[in-house]
């Protein structure tokens, strides 16, 4: 996959188009990620211990893993990922500026 938890992402289609978010965590095997603050939905949530109201909460939801860009270091923009070895790493770069989107 072309983004890891922790990267700084815009959504480039979907209901939520143009939101900026955080990756919070990352399935690989279905190509789906879950961006901060994108594609909430509403969960009826019974009464239980850690709950004891219930009612109705919101969270965030996956989306597909092609409709998010990540965010170029050095202009802000999405950008596209490419890959180099560097010093014997494979790291990820960004097409824009050619900087390094790996820490």
């Amino acid at each position: 996959m072309h983004v890891k938890k922790g990267d700084k992402v815009k959504v480039i289609s979907g209901k939520d188009k143009g939101k900026l978010g955080t990756i919070l965590e990352s399935y690989p095997k279905k190509e789906r990620v879950l961006v901060e603050g994108v594609n909430i939905i509403k969960k009826h949530a019974k009464p239980s211990q850690d709950n004891p109201q219930g009612g109705i909460l919101s969270q965030e939801a996956p989306i597909h893993v092609s409709n998010v860009m990540p965010i170029d270091p050095k202009s802000g923009e999405p950008t596209r990922v490419g890959y180099e070895v560097r010093n014997g790493k494979k790291v990820r770069i960004a097409k824009k500026s050619g900087d390094t989107l790996d820490k």
